[in-house]
């Protein structure tokens, strides 16, 4: 019945198609687009064409195909016949893919024909072949289940080789009872990550729930097309992370832009410099909340739009709706306010588990379901947490421990700082030392930002060597990719 729970994704879409037939789902940056009614019927139609190419309940169905209503049709078509669905980023390497296609077994892989392919020997299924199924009737659909599995996401591998994360409709939508001020009924939403990002592929409950139109930028972003796109499909909620706000408020194009239909500006997954909040507010006149989430936990905490800048740009916010937050020392016990301890996270929105992994499940999710999401942090008075690093970012320079973010954060309240990002290097007297990567904005020295963070932090924190660069080198996934900075190292080590 109409006033009882969704069943399950497709079971809510059904109804949000019923009840907005003619709203927006998807809108494509040269125009195209598709209403929730029709993607809903065009869905019935791929999942009949999956089928008749063998597709089957259990499967995986890989999707190598840019972020794009096609995609899109794919993955819910996927889930009517019970099967799996994984994104494989297109910026990924092919080692990467290899390892994925590898671990995932894919039953096929959705491609572009003068797309990325997948390694010989994948079972390959191209677009067009699919396209002619639009029309198509329904095939027999299985029953479908809560817990059924539907994503599955792989980790950045920042650490090692990317693991496959595994959710089901439950989590769908727990990530969707979590949203929070980022999600409001028929808004109009920018989406500026591969829709192969769990921030994406996890957020189908709370997107076909909402009746929210996702409004997909090109592949390769660029500030003066985000703006585009903003004035031209009247965008409500526009993302970004915080390099790409900065390029947005920077363009000329943005005297010119009409943003009127802003509400909200949402950043996340990176260091949320000190004046990038004051000056969204100043120049769009709308509040800025900072996310924080990950691979396994696809919603754990968010600020407010009324909270004060500092907790904007200092804390990652409170958790969100049913989600808890814990930290712990090595020893396992509760550390105190202010102390810094690993976070732990408990929730419907996490992991079901590692894909075919029980082991790594059961070293990330203790008996009671606590998840160890591997960044360190710390509560304020308030309950605000602050996200101070990652496990294997933290170094000791000297018996002292240092936490890259904490220097990051200071160097980025520096003038001529667009992004800074500090790993440590091997040297013979302190055991580590300290290396800040620079991007600047206008002429300034290593000498001079040494002297900035001396004057702001502890002297043991101040980075042994600062190093000017272009750009900095990113993942696959878009996060700063340390392990290449620390390559670089090898030559200042002393």
């Amino acid at each position: 019945m109409a006033d009882q729970p969704a069943q399950h994704t497709v079971d809510l879409l059904r109804r949000t198609a019923a009840a907005h037939p003619d709203v927006d789902a998807f809108v494509e940056a040269g125009g195209a687009r598709i209403s929730f009614a029709a993607w809903d019927r065009a869905a019935d139609g791929i999942a009949a064409g999956l089928a008749r190419h063998g597709v089957r309940g259990g499967d995986v169905v890989c999707l190598m195909l840019p972020s794009s209503i096609r995609y899109m049709l794919c993955f819910q078509a996927a889930m009517r016949l019970g099967a799996i669905t994984s994104g494989l980023n297109q910026r990924l390497g092919r080692a990467e893919i290899e390892h994925i296609v590898g671990s995932a077994r894919p039953a096929v892989v959705v491609v572009d024909p003068d797309g990325p392919q997948p390694p010989p020997g994948t079972r390959v299924l191209a677009w067009p072949e699919l396209r002619g199924f639009c029309t198509e009737p329904a095939p027999d659909l299985p029953a479908l289940h809560r817990d059924d599995v539907v994503v599955l996401c792989w980790t950045g591998g920042t650490t090692g080789r990317p693991k496959g994360v595994e959710f089901d409709h439950d989590n769908l939508a727990a990530v969707a009872a979590a949203a929070g001020p980022l999600s409001a009924p028929l808004d109009r939403r920018l989406s500026p990550l591969s829709f192969a990002h769990v921030g994406t592929m996890t957020r189908a409950w709370d997107e076909i729930g909402r009746a929210i139109t996702t409004v997909i930028t090109p592949a390769r972003w660029t500030a003066a097309d985000a703006l585009r796109v903003i004035a031209a499909e009247r965008v409500t909620v526009a993302q970004g992370v915080p390099t790409q706000w900065e390029l947005m408020l920077r363009h000329p194009d943005l005297a010119t832009t009409d943003t009127s239909s802003l509400r909200l500006a949402a950043t996340g997954g990176s260091r949320v410099p000190v004046d990038l909040v004051y000056r969204i507010r100043k120049e769009l006149g709308i509040p800025v909340i900072n996310r924080y989430a990950s691979t396994e936990a696809a919603v754990i905490s968010g600020t407010r739009p009324d909270d004060p800048d500092e907790v904007i740009i200092g804390t990652v916010g409170r958790p969100g709706a049913g989600i808890e937050i814990r930290l712990r020392d090595d020893a396992g016990a509760e550390v105190p306010t202010g102390a810094v301890g690993r976070i732990q996270v408990r929730s419907a929105a996490v992991m079901r588990g590692y894909w075919r992994d029980p082991e790594a499940t059961a070293a990330a999710i203790d008996a009671e379901g606590w998840l160890t999401v591997g960044d360190l942090g710390t509560f304020d008075e308030a309950g605000n947490l602050r996200v101070v690093g990652r496990l294997g970012e933290m170094f000791v320079r000297g018996g002292y421990n240092i936490y890259p973010i904490e220097v990051e954060q200071v160097l980025a309240e520096h003038a001529a700082v667009v992004q800074a990002t500090v790993v440590a290097r091997t040297d013979t007297v302190l055991g580590e030392a300290g290396v800040a990567f620079v991007v600047a904005n206008g002429p300034v020295g290593g000498d001079e930002l040494k002297a900035w963070v001396r004057e702001r932090l502890a002297d043991y924190k101040t980075p042994d060597d600062v190093v000017l660069v272009d750009e900095l080198p990113v993942t696959p996934l878009g996060k700063i990719d340390r392990r290449a900075l620390i390559a670089r190292t090898t030559g200042l080590a002393r």
